[in-house]
């Protein structure tokens, strides 16, 4: 379907949202095409019977990504016909609300100091670990950073999040020590592993890519995702880690949105939840009653 091909080309889709809304909307024009349905003949009736469908599917989908697959759809007909014609009624299945499972303090150190190690993949790890927990990156903006987007002087980094949405946060001084010691005894050698590859078999476009990643592999390559969760098995933990913690420290909720780079308050609220502890002490601190 050429409207899919065009929707699926705007930039401001992330490539992981790319691949997902993909399966999501070759799905739902399967299903139109079973029903003999145009893209325009979609109104509230045939929306609330494609969610009905979803939601009797098997296996049984989650409600979370029967929540995405219509998002898909609702996106995909507003890039197409418009915004008059998405029907303005929510159909995603209510979902529990989970609250984030950040580890401690203690256990990020754990984490960090089992990646101890002098050789360039030691050093690198350690500093792409530390970095994640210390900024709050998402595993595709740790790993998307280029060398000009570390700012030494400012104590600063520079990251494009999702959707095109660009940030900057705050350097911590363990990340920036140990970025530092990267840059100067690692990377030079995975670069340098990287060149003596590319001259083998020429040069590829991977490898040209790679010239400005901030974190090279082991064949000097840009990293993707998969060595951070080798390293941690669900490295957005450290994230929720990083929200955590500087909640704990009494650090303002608007505060943590735009470090996190949240497009919301709301999304950023879950995370008022964790920390009863720290409301009550706010509590029996403020107010005359307590």
């Amino acid at each position: 379907m050429d409207e899919i091909d065009s929707f699926l080309a705007s930039p401001a889709l992330s490539d992981a949202t790319r691949r997902a809304y993909r399966v999501d909307l070759e799905q739902f024009a399967a299903w139109l095409h079973r029903r003999g349905l145009r893209l325009a003949d979609v109104d509230i009736r045939a929306l609330t019977e494609y969610a009905a469908e979803l939601g009797r599917g098997r296996p049984r989908l989650a409600p979370a990504t029967v929540g995405r697959k219509l998002a898909a759809v609702r996106s995909l007909l507003r890039h197409a016909l418009g915004p008059a014609a998405v029907p303005d009624v929510s159909l995603a299945p209510r979902r529990r609300r989970r609250l984030p499972v950040a580890p401690k303090a203690v256990e990020v150190d754990a984490l960090v100091d089992r990646l101890d190690g002098d050789g360039p993949l030691a050093l690198r790890n350690r500093a792409l670990v530390e970095l994640v927990y210390s900024a709050g990156l998402r595993s595709a903006e740790a790993v998307g950073l280029d060398l000009q987007d570390v700012d030494f002087d400012q104590e600063t980094i520079h990251v494009r999040g999702k959707g095109g949405k660009e940030r900057t946060v705050p350097l911590g001084e363990e990340a920036a020590y140990l970025l530092a010691r990267y840059l100067r005894d690692a990377r030079p050698q995975l670069a340098q592993a990287g060149r003596a590859a590319g001259a083998d078999r020429g040069a590829s476009g991977a490898a040209r890519r790679a010239e400005n990643a901030l974190f090279l592999s082991a064949r000097g390559r840009r990293l993707d995702t998969s060595t951070l969760r080798r390293l941690t098995p669900n490295p957005h933990k450290l994230r929720h880690a990083f929200a955590t913690h500087l909640l704990e420290g009494g650090a303002d909720l608007r505060v943590i949105q735009e470090l996190l780079g949240h497009g919301s308050l709301s999304t950023t609220q879950v995370y008022s939840h964790v920390d009863g502890r720290r409301l009550r002490r706010v509590y029996d601190r403020a107010h005359p009653r307590s």
